[in-house]
């Protein structure tokens, strides 16, 4: 099984780049973060996390496990104005959470395990974990969305994790 790369990794902080078919070495590559996820376990999973440079995740906030599901090239196409809190966290800094405030519900627009344009909505830990996800394929990280102040708190406390 792969790891997951850690935090300052340069790699986490660099835009992926779109995935142009879905290939075999797509589906492998999506197996694997699935792997990685259910042993962490967690509920979602960028492929930069494990230092592909390709804009695919899989989430999965299902009670029962099991139902991935795989996107390529995931874009936001609406959000809604009412938000949740949820603590997040990332295998690539172990040892941390924090709250973070996104909005509830998202429209999303990605490339399928089949090779076409899917559209789905997304509410409540499915909705976290997807924009979790699509931020950790744009280079960002869930800390990079607190105040300076409480960003900096987070990673001292991760290096005294360490």
């Amino acid at each position: 099984m792969r790891n997951v790369i850690q935090w300052p990794d340069k790699r986490l902080q660099t835009p992926a780049v779109d995935v142009a078919e879905i290939t075999d070495e797509v589906r492998v590559l999506w197996d694997e973060m699935i792997e990685v996820m259910e042993a962490m376990p967690g509920v979602g999973l960028a492929a930069v996390q494990l230092g592909e440079r390709k804009r695919l995740a899989v989430v999965d906030a299902s009670d029962e496990r099991g139902r991935p599901i795989r996107m390529a090239n995931p874009e936001i196409l609406e959000a809604s104005s009412e938000t949740n809190d949820h603590e997040e966290a990332s295998p690539c800094l172990p040892g941390v959470y924090a709250k973070i405030r996104r909005p509830a519900k998202v429209t999303v627009r990605f490339l399928n395990d089949k090779g076409q344009w899917d559209r789905r909505d997304f509410v409540g830990l499915w909705a976290t974990s997807v924009q979790h996800q699509i931020d950790h394929l744009a280079g960002r990280m869930y800390f990079d969305r607190l105040s300076k102040v409480k960003r900096d708190m987070l990673l001292k406390k991760a290096r005294k994790a360490k």
